[in-house]
């Protein structure tokens, strides 16, 4: 790596960091704002809404890194070439392509940071954000799992394998603890929400004592439990919170209990092309800015690279709309926005060239 090079590589970082350095907080205060009209609920008070905001804040640095780092792009080699450097640089015989090499040096050490704060900190972070605010609001202990929901019911533990639409569970297991002693292991097939309770079917019961065990089958019977269908909605996280290896493990679950995995595939993706799309969109700003003249203001730079950003917002989700409902292959609909942008940027680059 040459100093232009690393030249380069810092006008790209400093300017996406300065970038996070106001979306952070923008996106901060809309978080908290959104969260004070649930405060009240239960034991759930400003503190708490606090740190939710603050533990979900890495989740949504990820989600809006590629479009920080194209505005970044632009804002901090736009000062290269209000000051005439990129000229510079041209008039001595440095050609786009090196240009575009040095810059993105600065994407790839980016598009590194992005994979730690999407692997190593969103999810837990995320994750903890999410049961915080649920214990808050009900004082329930449930978590999710790649082997499905588990609850805490005084002595009571279950796991729930399936959740289906609405108040329709399917895959049960419950296990009944004195002590440190298992008396009691339930499996029901399904479960259904009705007039307040729940309602089991299909259950096999094994009863343990030290005389051995005693299997009971009942076709249906009523279940008193912690869970209620609002709660369920509340407890599931999203697939874009979770980490690359633990959508691979939900989506292989899911597989295996014959359910529909199609929003946590296109997430996983999307996770794996997201390194490669911070690169395009440092791809994209090249074109932006040396076809643009010097006396171009930053502020302009900024409008251009959030109307871009907007594009390439509703072109992805488009292209998942897409795999979601007509069944396109999940890689495409995450490899088609980055390559579709690069391409034009390129063509773009050809003729500023």
């Amino acid at each position: 790596m040459t100093r232009l090079d690393r030249y380069l590589a810092r006008a790209v970082i400093l300017g996406t960091l300065v970038t996070l350095a106001v979306l952070l907080p923008l996106l901060a205060f809309f978080l908290l704002a959104d969260e004070l009209n649930k405060l009240g609920t239960e034991a759930y008070g400003f503190k708490d809404a606090l740190w939710f905001v603050t533990l979900s804040l890495p989740r949504y640095l990820y989600q809006v890194f590629p479009i920080a780092t194209l505005i970044g792009a632009l804002v901090g080699l736009g000062q290269l070439a209000q000051g005439s450097e990129l000229v510079a640089m041209r008039a001595a015989g440095v050609s786009i392509g090196r240009i575009v090499l040095g810059a993105m040096l600065g994407g790839a050490l980016l598009a590194a940071a992005t994979v730690v704060v999407g692997e190593l900190v969103a999810p837990p972070a995320e994750q903890r954000a999410v049961a915080l605010r649920q214990l808050s609001q009900s004082g329930d202990d449930v978590a999710m799992t790649s082997a499905g929901l588990w609850a805490r019911d005084g002595e009571t533990f279950v796991n729930i394998r399936r959740l289906g639409l609405g108040a329709d569970l399917r895959d049960i297991y419950i296990y009944e603890v004195r002590g440190t002693t298992l008396i009691a292991a339930t499996y029901a097939e399904s479960a259904t929400y009705r007039d307040g309770s729940w309602v089991l079917k299909n259950i096999e019961r094994s009863l343990i004592s030290g005389d051995g065990v005693r299997v009971e089958r009942l076709a249906e019977t009523a279940w008193s439990s912690l869970l209620r269908p609002a709660l369920l909605k509340v407890i599931v996280v999203e697939p874009q919170a979770l980490s690359v290896w633990g959508l691979y493990r939900y989506i292989r679950f899911m597989g295996r209990t014959d359910q529909d995995a199609g929003r946590y595939e296109v997430a996983f993706w999307g996770k794996l092309v997201q390194p490669l799309l911070i690169l395009a969109m440092i791809f994209v700003a090249i074109p932006v800015l040396l076809g643009t003249s010097r006396s171009t203001g930053t502020g302009l730079k900024v409008f251009v690279g959030i109307v871009i950003g907007i594009a390439f917002y509703l072109v992805s989700r488009s292209f998942a709309f897409l795999s979601l409902l007509y069944g396109m292959s999940p890689a495409v609909a995450a490899l088609a926005p980055p390559l579709i942008f690069a391409a034009a940027a390129f063509v773009l680059l050809r003729r500023v060239g």
